[in-house]
């Protein structure tokens, strides 16, 4: 068993790749083994979490989920714990595992009760495993309230009931975790959307059988490899890259300059600033290395573009020849916004030169727009969207949010561990957009940047000190590389 931190990169494994490993599984192994194994590992745990309390509430569904709460009762009450079972399920109607479990409860004297014992120690939520799609309703609903509302820790076995494991997304009633034991595999939906308010800290055991590499489905991204941001003794400004920002709209101004800031602070060479209201900046003097410039003299087959950024509706008149010369172009905010709303300006985006590598960073609602879909069809997976949206425009796409995503043709996606709300800010968006062109700049693979980038970003924030507002001019000064 281990606990998920992001210090490495993990394979994740959707419902469908998760079955026929668990499929697998079972047939090469005697029966019941699987469930018994996933019983104790559910027990060690809660065992390591609480090793002094007293009344553990396990809350059992009608199927297998059902039957590992129902072993780890077994082997909690063989520690000298008091475990208390509710379960919603039918002898005569349980799969031959899960029934099998129930007779082992029943021969070791486990306390099977009607109702929820009164303030538990812990909470064990054995509901629904990943193959749960109906929204829970009647007396599995009750018991997801009483769960939430215990003040106890709670412990979800695989995935919290409520959570879709593929995507991410909740059904209306959801239980809020402190601890998920993910069972065999990892799953995306622990990661992204709602699954990381829902999951709490996630752990994984793989009960003992080898996961199948070619299944894999996403990437939980580790963080950037330290000799990535290394610089030779004789380095200079002129090989780590120049940035060009485009953006800057009336009374926008400040979107371009964050997004600026943060490429200067991640240590791209020379940062150029074009802003499309260029009758207010001449000059930026708290950071003097801005060089202001008008968008005629920037030469576009040197430079890695940021645009979008404050970009209003001024932003389309620059596309066109941007989206035909910039060597290497990262496309923000109203950029996208502007692509979305013209099919010429798509085509454009779609048939850019081999080699001119092109990077989008949506939010959900920016992703919508170009996809033609709802906000919430993109939040109900955000895995989905993303490779929909790398396939349709053939370039790297960043989804960002809770587990931002990070897809490219052909490409595993990338599923972001770090960040926090304190992220939820005006102008953290445009510090990650000049975050990416800063890493693209300084020669990274766009792909491997943007997932960079997105680590570094939500790493920030997490190491954020408490009690200190984190506001988006300061979160790119944090910035290195």
């Amino acid at each position: 068993m281990q606990r998920i931190r992001p210090l490495a990169p993990y394979r994740l494994h959707n419902i469908q790749a998760t079955r026929a490993l668990e499929l697998a599984a079972l047939a090469s192994l005697a029966p019941n083994t699987l469930m018994q194994r996933a019983g104790l590992a559910v027990a060690r745990l809660a065992a390591a979490l609480l090793p002094h309390a007293g009344v553990i509430w396990l809350a059992c569904g009608p199927g297998n989920n059902g039957g590992d709460g129902m072993e780890a009762a077994v082997h909690l009450l063989q520690r000298g714990y008091q475990p208390v079972v509710t379960w919603l399920g039918q002898p005569d109607q349980l799969p031959p595992d899960a029934h099998t479990a129930w007779q082992r409860a029943q021969q070791a004297g486990v306390e099977f009760a009607t109702q929820a014992p009164q303030a538990p120690d812990l909470c064990i939520d054995a509901l629904l495993g990943v193959g749960g799609t109906r929204e829970p309703q009647g007396t599995m609903a009750q018991w997801i309230g009483q769960i939430n509302a215990s003040g106890a820790p709670v412990l979800a076995v695989d995935v919290p009931t409520g959570l879709n494991a593929d995507t991410g997304a909740c059904s209306p009633v959801w239980v809020r975790a402190d601890h998920t034991l993910s069972l065999l595999t990892l799953k995306p939906g622990l990661f992204t959307a709602h699954g990381r308010d829902a999951a709490g800290q996630v752990w994984w055991d793989t009960l003992g059988v080898e996961g199948n590499q070619q299944s894999v489905n996403a990437v939980l991204a580790g963080p950037p490899l330290p000799s990535l941001f290394a610089r030779s003794y004789a380095s200079h400004k002129g090989n780590r890259g120049d940035v060009a920002v485009i953006g800057g709209a009336r009374g926008m101004v400040g979107a371009a300059m964050l997004a600026a800031s943060g490429a200067l602070h991640a240590g791209a060479g020379r940062v150029f600033v074009s802003l499309l209201d260029d009758t207010t900046v001449t000059f930026h003097p708290d950071q003097p290395e801005l060089m202001l410039r008008p968008f005629a003299e920037l030469a576009m087959d040197t430079v890695t573009v940021v645009c979008g950024c404050g970009g209003g509706t001024m932003v389309a008149a620059v596309l066109p020849d941007l989206l035909q010369t910039a060597s290497k172009l990262v496309l923000d905010a109203d950029a996208l916004n502007a692509i979305a709303s013209d099919s010429t300006l798509q085509a454009l985006l779609l048939h850019r030169a081999p080699g001119r590598p092109t990077v989008l960073t949506p939010h959900p609602l920016e992703a919508a727009r170009l996809l033609g879909c709802s906000t919430a069809a993109v939040q109900a997976d955000r895995i989905l969207a993303a490779q929909q949206l790398a396939q349709r425009f053939q370039c790297v796409v960043m989804v960002k949010g809770s587990g931002t995503v990070t897809a490219a043709p052909g490409r595993t996606p990338a599923i972001n561990p770090t960040g926090n709300g304190l992220l939820a800010t005006g102008g953290t968006g445009d510090v990650l957009a000049g975050l990416v062109a800063a890493r693209v700049a300084s020669g990274v693979a766009a792909f491997d940047a943007a997932q960079m980038a997105a680590f570094q970003h939500g790493q920030l924030a997490d190491d954020w000190p408490a009690g200190k507002p984190l506001t988006a001019s300061a979160l790119a000064t944090a910035l290195t590389g």
